[in-house]
């Protein structure tokens, strides 16, 4: 393909990761799919994608991913920071652990890989990294402040590197998705904080539903990967991409509806006044 894009995308063992692997594969681009274990992307190394393992949170894991690529792939066009995951449960359960962990993922990481792979972006002109934010760091919801808070911390931080690069022809793009189908839910009901003195006990059904709050009417994930990739693939596009079920309502009631007024909306849909 005679323009063919180098892509390099976190987290791709599954949903949004792979189905953005497949997408940019399937147009005709080289993608580098990357999760901590490789065994997990066998079913992209089987079409022909190029597969690394990379622990995001590990520096040493950063390095080698590095090492590689100045090997086989000396410049990328595309970054894309996805790899990420929610904590859930109510702020005061939440361990310092759970806050370390979640910000060491979703938002140290995608800053500490855009730093180590820069040069290899500056290499192509028009080079682009894509941060995978959420509406949920727009509009905080009872029983995910943690994760909340890291995808606003990353929107911050894409908001200050999209100024801080654009000098130097490196494009930064925030994704904010809305709820888009995966295991997501799934995966944020398993690890949500819930101990059994938790003071949302009495309603620890909504506290757990949290999680898969997202999930209900969510917008299939490749119907989601192929708007992204448009997105991406057009250089004059938005700095700020949202889509997905709920990525426009969310946050109109947030910026539109007076505090007190969404707040008491919160508290009814998650069982506050029940306490």
């Amino acid at each position: 393909m005679a323009n063919s894009k180098t892509v390099l995308i976190t987290g791709c063992s599954s949903g949004i990761g792979e189905a953005l692997a497949h997408e940019f594969h399937k147009r005709g681009h080289r993608v580098i799919a990357t999760a901590r274990r490789t065994e997990s992307l066998q079913s992209l190394a089987a079409l022909g994608m190029h597969t690394l393992a990379l622990d995001v949170t590990d520096a040493q894991s950063i390095a080698a991913i590095l090492t590689a690529l100045k090997k086989d792939a000396p410049a990328l066009d595309f970054l894309v920071n996805n790899a990420g995951y929610g904590q859930f449960g109510a702020m005061m359960d939440a361990e310092p652990e759970d806050l370390r962990r979640q910000f060491e993922t979703n938002v140290i990481a995608p800053v500490a890989l855009s730093r180590a792979l820069l040069p290899l972006l500056r290499m192509r002109e028009g080079g682009c990294i894509a941060n995978m934010g959420s509406i949920s760091g727009i509009a905080t919801t009872p029983f995910s402040g943690v994760y909340c808070a890291s995808k606003a911390a990353l929107h911050s931080l894409s908001d200050a590197m999209r100024m801080e690069l654009a000098p130097f022809g490196v494009r930064v793009v925030t994704i904010q998705p809305g709820g888009i189908a995966s295991k997501f839910g799934a995966t944020g009901e398993s690890q949500a904080r819930l101990p059994a003195d938790s003071l949302y006990s009495p309603i620890a059904s909504f506290v757990l539903g949290r999680a898969k709050l997202s999930q209900r009417g969510a917008t299939p994930v490749d119907e989601f990967a192929g708007e992204v990739v448009d997105h991406l693939l057009s250089p004059d596009s938005g700095a700020i991409f949202r889509t997905g079920a709920q990525s426009t309502r969310l946050p109109m009631l947030k910026r539109w509806l007076p505090t007190r007024v969404l707040d008491d909306k919160m508290a009814k849909l998650f069982g506050l006044h029940n306490l």
